[in-house]
Order: C-alpha cells, then structure tokens, then sequence
C-alpha cells in the first residue's frame, strides 16, 4: 500500500492532476465518512421487508452475514487499488494503469459511466427511502382505523418530498470542505451509537419474542418458485443495496490528508464496523417479529417500522425511527457528495457534456459547486419518473448495486488479466 506522508500534492501531480481542492478532511472524518456512505441504521430498516418477504427470517439473518463478507473482499481489493491513485476518480482512473494502453479509452468510458450512473441512480433511490420513511412516520402518528391508517402517501406526495430532500442533499455538498469536515465527523458516533441503543430497546422491550432456532433457521419460499434456495438468494437483495458504493471515500480523496493511507483503511474500517452492526441489528429485529405475517403485512409499509411501535409504543417508536431516517439522511448527503467529486473528476478529462462548466471550481467554497447541481437536477429528473410508475422507479434504482459492483470487480478483473502486459512506465507509484 502506497503511502507519501504529508506530500499529497506531490502525488497528484506525480498521477497528472494539480490540487484544485482544498485537504480539510481528516482521519476521523474520513472513517466518519466511509461508515457514512453505508448507512447502516437507515438502510437496513428501510430495506428489511424484501429479505423477510422473500425467505423469511433466517434469510435475513445469513445474507446478511455472507454477503457483509463479499463486501470486505471487494472493499478490501478496491481499497488496495485506489490506495496507488488517490484521485476524486476513484476506480474510474485506476482504469488506466490496469488495462494495456489501446484499450484505456473504451474502458475508462465504460467503467466511468457505469459508476457515475450507478452512483446517481444511489442517490435518487436514498433520496426516495428517506421520503417513503418520513411519509410512513407521518402515517404512524395519523388515525388507525379497520387495520389501515387515515393518512397514506401518494406517489406524488414522495416524488415531491424527494425532490426537496435532494434539493437539501445538494445545498449541503455545496458548502466548503472545511464545514463538510464538521458536519460529517458526527455522522458515525449518531450512527454506531443509536444503532446499538435501538438493537438493545428492541430486545428488552419486546415481548414473546421469537426462539433462536426459529430466527436462524426458519426460511419460507416467498418467492413461490418451489425453491427455498432461490428465495434465500433473493435475501442478498437488501445487503446488496446497503453494502455497496466501498469507492465513495476514494471520491474524497483530493480533501483528504494522507489520502494514500487514510483513504483505503477507511474503506475497511467502514465494512467491517458497517458489516457487524447491520447483522447485529438485523437479528435483532428478526428476534421481535413477534407475528410473523401481520409484520410483514403492517399498514405502514415498512415491517422495520411496526417492528419499532411493538417495542416502543408510539412515542418510543418514533423516536427510534427518527434515527433511522436521520441515519439515512446522512446517507443521502454523503452518496451525493462522491457522486459530485466523481462527476467533476469525469468532466475534469472532458468526459461529460458540458464538462469546461462542470469541472469549474467554485471561487468562493473551494469545491465543483456546479458538478453538485449536475447531480441534483438528474437525480430528480429519475425521482420524477415515479410520479408515472413506481416500478420502473424502483427498478432504475435497483441498477445501483449491479453498475457499482460491476464497475468495481471489472477494474479487479482487468489488473489480474493484464498485469503481466502493462508495463511499469505506465504505473509511476509501483
């Protein structure tokens, strides 16, 4: 693993580019950030229902567990990769010192298209969560009556709140670097410490929860294909999701301190805390599925949700999902900001249209103010679609694990196929 102490301009220009940013962010705020990204508390509620509904509690619990593992493998290799070419890049610029000079072109292309809009597609489905969250909380506290709540959300009333809150995201990511560095060193205290706090008012306060056996054990075959393994695969869907996006950090890279090293332990340290904290929350809520089918069925939408009233009546249950989307918020702004860094550092190689504009630096806040609205006014226009079709919404959001994924184990690939051909002129930190 590369490391330049206190020289990171230097190796910067040693891999082309001059300091435009300012370094503000440093080893606690980019754990902070890393651990940030993923969202644990907000995206593990917000994404429960599909593992439950799919192979029931045991399949929660699992894949949650192997596919925390996968993530550590492709987190740990991007990590090794990104620590040689600490760039606002990420993997994108990595594609250049891995594949054979001909092919640098097309391939760079792909990867960087693949992991902006992988990235875009993440923010506007974060973005859509939280507002589904916040409308489900605004259904909890209006009247039950016959087994449904008086209030229930439009598709319009969450495109709407979307909108505002990616509107907020984009405001925050326009702010200095230095006022990033303040507000983002508290996202992972908030997240580890309520998270931990919830998992244990869960498990005290509920009653008849369910035995260890039923929870580790018990998979159904919701997805009515006579398969319970199919339906347990389905489960990676919400891990998937959650545990993805391992390159945000690197996206930072040109505001981090010792980015070489800072940026790629990080990564790790994200994982690994982000990996036992959502299991250990999972599990958790899979020991309160008190009733199993009522849960699943909740007239709020969210199973994560009743899950929190069982233990905590209305007042302690909106409490613990106040956290959640507070969490999830916090996830949302830090998804968007990679995505900003990353949509500048394209247009910064004349990538995207309009990229003389895109990769202007702001005089003002010291960072790609315009990159950041890039990113908002396309993050609403695919939040937008929703108004018309929440399938195909929800289906557009879905390309963020896959095109994220793809991005990361392609450049993997291609180092391991082509190491032998790159020559070492090409690679100056090696």
């Amino acid at each position: 693993m590369t490391t330049i102490p206190n020289d990171d301009e230097l190796l910067l220009a040693r891999i082309g580019y001059r300091q435009e940013l300012r370094r503000e962010f440093s080893k606690w705020s980019t754990i902070s950030y890393a651990i940030s990204i993923l969202g644990v508390l907000g995206s593990v509620p917000a994404t429960f229902g599909a593992p439950l509904a799919a192979g029931g509690p045991a399949t929660a619990v699992w894949c949650w567990f192997l596919g925390s593992i996968m993530a550590l493998c492709i987190g740990s290799s991007v990590a090794e990769l990104v620590s040689a070419y600490p760039t606002a890049g990420g993997m994108y610029f990595v594609t250049k010192y891995v594949v054979p000079e001909d092919q640098v072109p097309i391939f760079s292309w792909i990867q960087g298209w693949c992991n902006l809009l992988g990235q875009t597609a993440g923010v506007s489905s974060v973005a859509y969560t939280v507002s589904q969250m916040l409308l489900a909380g605004a259904s909890m506290n209006s009247q039950l009556t016959n087994g449904r709540y008086s209030y229930s959300p439009t598709a319009w009333d969450t495109v709407v709140l979307s909108i505002g809150l990616l509107i907020f995201f984009g405001i925050i990511c326009s702010m200095t670097t230095k006022s990033l560095h303040r507000i983002i060193i508290w996202f992972a205290p908030i997240n580890i410490t309520a998270t931990i706090c919830i998992c244990v008012i869960l498990l005290y306060n509920t009653p008849d929860k369910q035995p260890a056996s039923w929870v580790f054990t018990h998979v159904t075959d919701g997805s009515r294909w006579g398969s319970k393994l199919f339906s347990f695969l389905l489960g990676f869907i919400s891990v998937a999701w959650t545990m993805t996006d391992y390159d945000g950090t690197t996206h930072m890279s040109e505001e981090t301190h010792d980015a070489a090293t800072l940026g790629p332990r990080a990564i790790q340290t994200a994982v690994v805390v982000s990996g036992a904290l959502g299991w250990l929350l999972t599990v958790s809520m899979c020991f309160c599925l008190t009733d199993f089918e009522d849960i699943l069925n909740t007239p709020t939408g969210l199973p994560a949700a009743q899950i929190f009233l069982n233990a905590g009546g209305k007042t302690g249950g909106m409490v613990m999902w106040g956290f959640a989307v507070l969490v999830q918020l916090f996830t949302g702004c830090s998804a968007m900001l990679a995505d900003t860094r990353m949509a500048y550092a394209f247009s910064r190689d004349e990538a995207l249209p309009f990229s003389s504009s895109l990769s202007k630096i702001n005089p003002y806040t010291q960072t790609p103010v315009n990159a950041v609205w890039f990113v908002v006014f396309f993050s609403i226009c695919l939040n937008c679609i929703a108004i018309g079709s929440t399938e195909t919404a929800t289906a557009i959001f879905s390309i963020t694990a896959p095109a994220l994924d793809l991005s990361y184990v392609a450049v993997i690939l291609a180092h391991q196929l082509y190491r032998h051909q790159v020559t070492s002129s090409r690679v100056p930190l090696r």
